[in-house]
């Protein structure tokens, strides 16, 4: 080999293992949006689960469909937009939970005002895509349109969507406003209206029925406004209902309405849209925009959410060897931060329960005093989204206890879960009193103190009149009982009658979690109350065989007994799950079943989980691992790869915490959260975050003083910043040494210098700041 080459081989070969085996490092917070890829996990996703064109928590979460027009039957299955299909159908505006709607969708020649359908696309204006032509990104959004050669592309403010379409040299090139049809969860459309001012503004609205607001609080409805404006006048307009289409025609209303505007384009003309949107009026929808938006263009506005992205991922900055673990964090962290979006106005109207317009008190700058937010069941969040708030995002778990004590306030109950204020309780149970108390005892107490502590309590105690919407139906026998004795049959919705072991134990979670709170606040006889209360779980613990297993009525243990089923006393899991359900009191679990069975059960369910890869293995299904020994897809035990922590084996922690993260995380369409997994607005993101740096709690922080158990980090640093106005302001460092792939346990934990005796340590100190050094090694313990 002559020198010249030779000497430029080696230098190629040096730079090629600089690339693949030096550490992974983002200079500033812009560079860590590149780990973090939207399009994970999007085969058999949910509707609000793919928005790349939305801000954090916002209103505003423009998005394509590939079958939003499809709706699902049962309100909660997968529909939105699945990377496994071939053409696009339109740009919703709305992705919430029970929430959806106002679709944008350019076009050009012949007018077609449906959207088609995936075998027939010919058949509407859905075009064919790439994803090739395709970049998703947290802020930002573009798509080429292959059958009408448009540039698609999307942004937002908090409640702006921004679209821009780049056309193609036509004189004929179309923009439909689709507003009458069911999109994602939204229901059945009732009513709709769209209309075109004299002034070139597009607005309107659309009124849905979705199927959980027509379960849990029957005869409401769902309204979403918007007020659009386009960057160019168009040469012709007209409206459409259904098939008929109406030219020259401003005004459509009704079911299938809808209207379309036409221009003359150049080649590679751009036309924007900024389309305001309110869930109160169209007026607001106007005045959001105008506030918003009226002065930014669409390349500002992108800047602008690029921006925020990064402020709000780079919270939290970690380093590593692997590519592949900062994709998965930072889209965990990103899935974790989009869900649950805003549902107020700049000028504090917000949709209240009765389906009237509330206002939030402004400050002297008139600038509403907090927001108002829809949000999915709180079922299990306080093992994964409540933590990670409670550590990197106090202000905006303040901001959705208060948004949570508005609905107490203006229907006397606190919801489950809310679409536009509406109850869409999802599972029966009703954790809010404790995310409002594990906020409290984490030392975010910037609320009305006194009307939480009052809305709590009456969460876990009273039954009277309680309507469906607020959950914990079968209360007044969990109180009567002191257990929920079991039924094999009963009337009206499972979560009457069904659910008795599992209901048990999450009353007992969450009257635990209120005990505390009222501990704090020296309401000594509330305290004693619901600490007995937290003791229900040994109700219906069987000695005998050593599982939870439902009661009757009269104190006897079902027959018939079979613990891998699921439905039959437990939902959504079984009693080899739920049997670990004692959050508050795992040292009395453990005890209960004997330290060495205990660990030795746990340990062997999890030898046999990683078979199925800690979840319904590879079949694509939300349910999928309901009846297994594990199920990561699932809510009901992601805390009990931690219990090894507290029956003296904290190595198993270690070991079974990082194959969880390896195997049920992945990095593709289909393998994303498992495969098809229910991620429940960032609920399984957020449990990656956590889990990777090493640090969660069991009890979701409801202990007066919350601690944190301790795990292997995934991480080389980690860094996260410190919150001036809640805490300290100080950041807190975790350094992982001898982190290499065959040092798979801790040899010791130093924090602030002084070894660590247990694997935990206080939520403080996290706030207060400092750091952590975890010791790496070969050797279990």
């Amino acid at each position: 080999m002559k020198t010249a080459l030779k000497t430029r081989y080696l230098l190629i070969i040096s730079l090629l293992s600089s690339l693949f085996y030096s550490p992974v490092k983002a200079q500033t917070d812009r560079d860590l949006l590149a780990y973090a890829d939207p399009r994970i996990g999007t085969a058999h996703s949910r509707w609000f689960y793919f928005t790349p064109g939305a801000v954090p928590f916002g209103m505003a979460k423009p998005a394509p469909s590939t079958n939003g027009s499809y709706g699902n039957k049962s309100g909660w299955e997968a529909v939105g937009y699945d990377q496994r299909h071939t053409s696009i159908e339109g740009f919703a505006n709305f992705h919430e939970f029970q929430i959806g709607g106002i679709v944008f969708a350019p076009s050009t020649g012949k007018l077609q005002i449906l959207a088609g359908s995936l075998e027939h696309p010919e058949t509407g204006y859905r075009s064919a895509f790439d994803h090739k032509d395709e970049i998703a990104m947290p802020g930002y959004y573009s798509v080429l349109l292959k059958d009408y050669g448009i540039k698609a592309e999307l942004t937002s403010t908090k409640r702006v969507a921004f679209h821009r379409y780049t056309f193609p040299k036509s004189k004929q090139a179309n923009i439909i406003f689709d507003i009458g049809h069911q999109q994602g969860e939204s229901g059945e459309v009732t009513d709709a209206k769209v209309y075109l001012n004299a002034n070139g503004r597009i607005e309107g609205y659309v009124i849905t029925q979705p199927i959980y607001v027509q379960k849990y609080q029957p005869g409401a409805s769902v309204k979403m406004y918007f007020s659009a404006i386009a960057s160019k006048k168009p040469i012709a307009y007209g409206t459409f209902n259904g098939e008929n289409i109406s030219k020259g025609k401003k005004e459509a209303n009704g079911k299938g309405a809808g209207l379309y505007l036409t221009f003359s384009t150049q080649e590679k003309e751009s036309i924007t849209l900024k389309a305001g949107l309110s869930y109160t009026s169209i007026e607001n929808a106007r005045l959001n925009q105008k506030q918003e938006a009226a002065l930014l263009s669409f390349g500002q506005a992108k800047e602008k959410a690029l921006n925020t992205w990064a402020n709000y991922l780079g919270r939290i900055r970690v380093t590593s060897e692997k590519k592949q673990d900062l994709t998965k964090f930072y889209t965990g962290l990103y899935h974790a931060l989009s869900g649950r979006g805003l549902a107020s106005d700049v000028n504090g109207a917000y949709p209240k329960n009765d389906g009237g317009i509330g206002h939030i008190p402004l400050d002297k700058n008139n600038v509403p005093l907090h927001n108002h937010y829809n949000t999915d069941a709180i079922w299990g969040a306080f093992w994964n989204l409540t933590q990670l708030w409670a550590i990197a995002y106090p202000e905006y778990y303040s901001d959705w206890v208060k948004s949570q004590l508005l609905v107490y306030k203006d229907s006397g109950w606190l919801a489950d879960g809310i679409a536009n204020s509406r109850y869409v309780s999802g599972v029966g149970t009703n954790f809010t009193g404790l995310a409002i108390a594990s906020a409290y005892n984490s030392g975010i107490r910037d609320f009305d103190v006194k009307t939480g502590y009052e809305a709590a309590l009456k969460n876990e105690l009273e039954f009277k009149n309680r309507p469906f919407g607020a959950g914990k139906p079968d209360l007044e026998r969990f109180l009567k009982y002191g257990y929920v004795n079991h039924l094999d049959s009963g009337k009206g919705p499972d979560e009457n009658w069904k659910f008795s072991a599992s209901h048990t134990l999450e009353y007992a979670f969450s009257a635990y979690a209120v005990g505390q709170w009222a501990k704090l606040l020296d309401q000594t006889e509330d305290y004693h109350k619901l600490t007995a209360l937290s003791d229900a779980w040994k109700t219906i613990f069987d000695p005998t065989i050593k599982f939870i297993r439902p009661k009757d009525a009269q104190g006897k243990f079902i027959s018939g007994f079979n613990p891998k089923a699921a439905w039959r006393g437990f939902q959504e899991g079984n009693a080899w799950q739920y049997t670990f359900y004692v959050p508050q009191n795992p040292e009395g679990l453990i005890s209960a079943i004997g330290k060495d069975e205990f660990n030795n059960r746990l340990d062997s369910i999890f030898t046999v989980s990683e078979k199925n890869k800690f979840g319904g293995g590879t079949t694509i299904d939300a349910f999928s691992g309901l009846e297994s020994l594990y199920n990561h897809g699932n809510q009901p035990n992601l805390h009990i790869s931690w219990l090894f922590n507290y029956a003296g084996k904290p190595s198993l922690t270690q070991k079974w915490v990082r194959k969880i993260l390896d195997d049920f995380y992945g990095t593709e369409g289909i393998h994303g959260y498992g495969y098809g997994q229910d991620e429940d607005q960032g609920q399984l993101g957020a449990w990656y975050v956590m889990a990777s740096m090493g640090i969660f709690d069991v009890k979701g922080f409801t202990d007066a003083v919350p601690e944190i158990g301790l795990s292997a980090p995934i991480f080389n640093t980690i860094k996260i910043k410190g919150n001036k106005k809640y805490f300290s302001g100080k950041d807190f460092e975790i350094e992982t040494k001898n982190n290499h792939i065959e040092n798979q346990y801790v040899e010791s934990f130093l924090l602030n210098g002084t070894r660590l005796k247990t694997p935990f340590i206080k939520l403080k100190d996290i706030q207060n700041g400092g750091k952590l050094v975890v010791e790496m090694g070969k050797i279990e313990d």
